[in-house]
């Protein structure tokens, strides 16, 4: 039988430093990915409605292994399943890098969504028993490593195209990275043994959560669009160049890091829904600034904004969705996190296929209408 995390000062910090670590390497290995679409896209030849049609296999396969994700958990538990999601998530990623037709990437992107979920599934599972061990809200500064990583991601991926570093190459770095990470830190982990005996994996939420994986899908369809969109809409609408094409990912990611690890803070002094209301506010406005005006600078500054308004949406949901009383929190995290990781993974392919019938100038401007959407649903829901 698994035995539980020892009671000392020190095992309670390094649970803490484990887990972050664990958010770091699985937003690093997806940003790796985000950096080099365009790349990608460009060495097989693909149009933007080709780019969005082949993201939705990604959303496939997630929504494949929820059950799956959903019955190892129970069983295996969090900690085991983290592990190994994570590692065949990053071999996956080299495989990305590998495909040489349209086929391979549309079966590969397939299995990284399949173990994207299992990764997402056991790592807030992991940071919901970090914050039951400190007994107060940490999530926030999970999500901030992940975004951390993201920013570095970023950075890297601008590296590695300046410097002419092909996408597997790339990969490969990245891939043996997160495997030596996962195997010095594996053992640090929180143990458990899943879900107690006749307790339901999946449980419809009630009316409140709804709401909050409303707010949380509305934010993420806009950050999975900047994620897998914003070097492509630099390179083809801002006709920026060079290493400058990753401008726009790095500013976003760079504010969203910031963003993430002073939610905490700013909630707690002006309010979750406050919060929130600016952080729609501050998405929508970023976009349209990016669309109106396509140049470099206002681009910066609009993907900059964004970044401000989608960091604090997802932790506060997370905790608001955590303090529920119809449902345990790990239950009613559940459940809110699929609702929202369905925008993150819906909102690429969707613009790809906006973009296709009409620009990517206008796929933009609708997924403004998303940031405005967490706004009015904000106000409607208590919290």
């Amino acid at each position: 039988m698994d035995s539980p995390v020892p009671s000392l000062a020190y095992s309670k910090k390094t649970l803490r430093i484990t887990v972050g670590l664990m958010f770091f390497l699985t937003g690093l290995c997806f940003a790796s990915w985000a950096s080099r679409i365009a790349t990608i896209q460009q060495e097989l030849g693909l149009s933007e409605a080709a780019l969005g049609g082949i993201l939705f296999s990604l959303p496939v396969g997630l929504m494949l292994s929820l059950p799956i994700s959903g019955w190892l958990i129970s069983v295996i538990g969090s900690r085991r399943l983290l592990v190994v999601s994570l590692i065949l998530y990053s071999i996956t990623l080299l495989s990305l890098g590998l495909a040489q037709n349209v086929f391979m990437l549309i079966f590969f992107l397939f299995l990284f969504g399949f173990f994207s979920n299992g990764v997402n599934i056991s790592i807030n599972t992991q940071a919901v028993m970090v914050e039951k061990v400190y007994q107060k809200p940490i999530m926030a500064s999970f999500h901030g490593l992940w975004s951390l990583a993201g920013f570095s991601g970023a950075v890297i991926g601008s590296f590695m195209i300046g410097k002419g570093v092909t996408p597997s190459q790339h990969f490969f770095i990245i891939m043996a990275l997160i495997i030596v990470m996962v195997a010095i830190g594996f053992r640090f982990l929180k143990k458990d043994s899943g879900v107690p005996a006749g307790q339901p994996i999946f449980v419809k939420p009630d009316k409140s959560l709804m709401s909050l994986g409303l707010i949380a899908f509305c934010s993420l369809i806009c950050e999975g669009a900047m994620f897998d969109w914003s070097v492509v809409y630099f390179k083809k609408v801002v006709e920026a160049e060079g290493a400058w094409m990753g401008a726009g990912y790095t500013a976003f990611m760079g504010t969203m890091a910031m963003g993430r690890f002073m939610a905490d803070w700013f909630s707690g002094r002006f309010g979750t829904k406050t919060t929130l209301q600016i952080s729609g506010a501050l998405t929508a406005i970023g976009l349209l600034i990016a669309v109106i005006y396509p140049q470099l600078l206002s681009a910066i500054v609009g993907f900059l904004l964004v970044g401000i308004g989608v960091s604090s949406v997802i932790p506060l949901v997370y905790s608001a969705a955590g303090k529920s009383k119809v449902m345990s929190p790990g239950m009613a995290l559940a459940a809110v996190s699929t609702i929202g990781f369905l925008g993150f993974l819906l909102g690429p392919p969707l613009i790809g296929l906006i973009a296709g019938a009409s620009s990517l100038r206008i796929s933009f401007a609708l997924m403004a209408f998303m940031g405005f959407c967490v706004i009015l649903v904000s106000n409607r829901t208590k919290f």
